[in-house]
């Protein structure tokens, strides 16, 4: 027997209970996994919440984490039961004790990377691969606005850009978060809470605006996001923190500077086994050589997954956060 964390309707943390189940066996090119250290993220509390449909109820909750191999089904040539594995996308049911997914969402984890990094980082970590390696493929020298820029995935932004020699504005809701922003290589923050971003932007920039804007927030920041773009730059908006970007007339694009916007995910740029492979090769070098710095801040037992997601959602952490089977 094992334990997950599932919820059979929609709507607050409180909808989040511990089970006991049996862990499913693996069908034909599926691994299951014994977890030991599981990624919190902001698309946890989407699905819970039902602004992202589960498939079904009730739902297992998560989707990364990092562990051993303890059974392979047939056809699975590239682990074996024994490996040490990580893993940042498939089914929901990561927020448990064993989770079994398809063989092809699964890497082998370097000896460098212990678990609660893995957990901490794989998908924040592709996350920004895909954002600064690939939507737009930073050259050096470029100016970019980040929201959220002390979180999970800012953090790891932040130490990228320094690394890419790029200029990252961040933007952050204190003081500390602003000095933990600054501590991982950005170049220049704004506290939203006090400052007006377009404005402190243009100070910034001397007038010419940001080649990109990174948007995670969506609805509440969309207008200023665009405001914070020079003509014929690209806003790239993957996330919806405060809720969905809607109603919107592509006209504004026009109306802005011929602007460009793209709705990118995760699983639109790792959708083959190769391609996933090749992003981890390349996110996992970045914290080999020390340009980019993993830090876990935060851990709950799996049980307290409910208070986790609330401290997430309430702006209280910095860093990453895992949960622990």
């Amino acid at each position: 027997m094992s334990q997950r964390i599932q919820f059979a309707q929609t709507g607050g943390s409180e909808m989040l209970e511990l089970a006991t189940v049996t862990p499913a066996e693996p069908a034909a090119g599926e691994v299951r996994i014994a977890n030991k250290a599981v990624g919190l993220n902001f698309i946890d509390i989407y699905f819970r919440t039902g602004l992202y449909p589960a498939p079904a109820l009730p739902s297992g909750l998560g989707t990364e984490g990092a562990g051993v191999v303890d059974a392979v089904g047939e056809g699975v040539t590239h682990v074996s039961v024994g490996d040490r594995v990580a893993y940042a996308q498939g089914p929901l049911g990561a927020y448990a004790e064993h989770h079994t997914l398809p063989a092809s969402k699964v890497v082998k984890l370097p000896d460098f990377i212990d678990f609660e990094t893995a957990a901490a980082s794989m998908l924040k970590g592709l996350t920004v691969q895909y954002l600064l390696r690939q939507t737009y493929a930073l050259k050096g020298g470029e100016t970019i606005l980040f929201h959220a820029a002390a979180g999970g995935v800012g953090s790891i932004a932040c130490q990228w850009a320094k690394a890419l020699g790029v200029k990252l504005i961040g933007t952050v809701s204190s003081r500390e978060k602003a000095e933990l922003a600054m501590r991982n290589g950005a170049w220049a923050t704004i506290n939203y809470t006090e400052e007006d971003v377009v404005e402190r932007v243009r100070e910034l920039t001397g007038g010419e605006m940001c080649d990109v804007v990174y948007d995670s927030v969506g609805k509440d920041t969309w207008e200023v996001s665009l405001n914070c773009l020079k003509p014929r730059a690209l806003m790239v908006s993957f996330g919806n923190a405060s809720g969905p970007v809607d109603g919107v007339n592509i006209g504004i694009l026009n109306q802005k500077g011929s602007l460009f916007v793209t709705r990118p995910s995760l699983n639109g740029y790792a959708d083959t086994r190769e391609r996933l492979e090749m992003m981890c090769e390349d996110f996992f070098g970045m914290i080999e050589s020390g340009k980019i710095k993993i830090d876990v801040a935060n851990r709950y037992p799996l049980a307290d997954a409910g208070k986790a997601q609330d401290a997430l959602q309430n702006r209280q952490t910095t860093g990453s956060t895992v949960l622990l089977p």
